[in-house]
């Protein structure tokens, strides 16, 4: 049975709008992963802090923040922290391409699995306490 040229142009506006549909539904899932990861990023590297030095643990929010601001600025955590940078930089930079050309994404393109890769590598490099505190 033959289809008239308006029952396939209706028939494609509701496939249109079923791919609109999905589309709305991936991106809501995607960032609901994103949010996830980056809630599961946050406690982990502030339960690794607060385990690294427990004497932060009774800081008031405000001294908290003091202390890192004083923390991180010198110009010593600058340098280590450049050192990490680059090296993970190096290492992760193929594996990211690879993994932005499978999903065909810009190899800049920061994607849930990125966010999960960067800080896998970052616990690993900087978790033998060498570095970060020679």
């Amino acid at each position: 049975m033959a289809k008239t040229k308006a029952e396939k142009i209706t028939s494609l506006q509701e496939q249109i709008k079923q791919l609109q549909n999905q589309e709305k539904r991936l991106l809501q899932e995607q960032k609901a992963q994103e949010r996830k990861d980056r809630t599961k990023r946050l406690c982990k590297r502030a339960g690794l802090l607060e385990s690294m030095l427990p004497e932060t643990i009774t800081l008031t929010d405000d001294l908290f923040k003091s202390f890192l601001e004083k923390t991180v600025t010198t110009e010593h955590s600058r340098r280590i922290l450049d050192g990490l940078t680059a090296q993970d930089n190096t290492t992760a930079a193929p594996i990211r391409a690879s993994a932005a050309a499978r999903l065909n994404t810009p190899p800049n393109a920061k994607t849930a699995q990125t966010e999960r890769d960067g800080a896998t590598d970052e616990g690993q490099d900087g978790g033998n306490g060498e570095s970060v505190r020679g």
